[in-house]
């Protein structure tokens, strides 16, 4: 399987709210499993306010299931109370894997 595309989410936590927005992403990877199109699924963190999430797909077609699924639709009922500015979301090209 060639993964060749993924998707970057940058987001930036209002103050005090870090910690419940790390428990929503740490609560997301059960929604991101069930995803068959979704081939890998990262949730990750660079201060106490940044976080991030990267997935990687093998086609198109799961990238948009992705972008239409759970973690999008929880992200939207929870962002106007966790979130600072709305999600910074960028389509990448995958360019090498190991």
């Amino acid at each position: 399987m060639a993964i060749d595309r993924g998707l970057l989410a940058l987001l930036e936590a209002k103050p005090g709210k870090g910690e419940e927005l790390r428990a929503f992403l740490e609560a997301g990877r059960a929604l991101a499993v069930q995803e068959h199109g979704t081939v890998t699924w990262y949730a990750f963190q660079f201060s106490e306010t940044t976080y991030g999430i990267f997935d990687t797909f093998a086609d198109e077609d799961g990238r948009q299931a992705h972008l239409n699924g759970q973690i999008p639709k929880a992200l939207g009922q929870v962002g106007p109370d966790l979130l600072a500015s709305e999600p910074d979301i960028r389509q990448v090209d995958v360019i090498a894997v190991k």
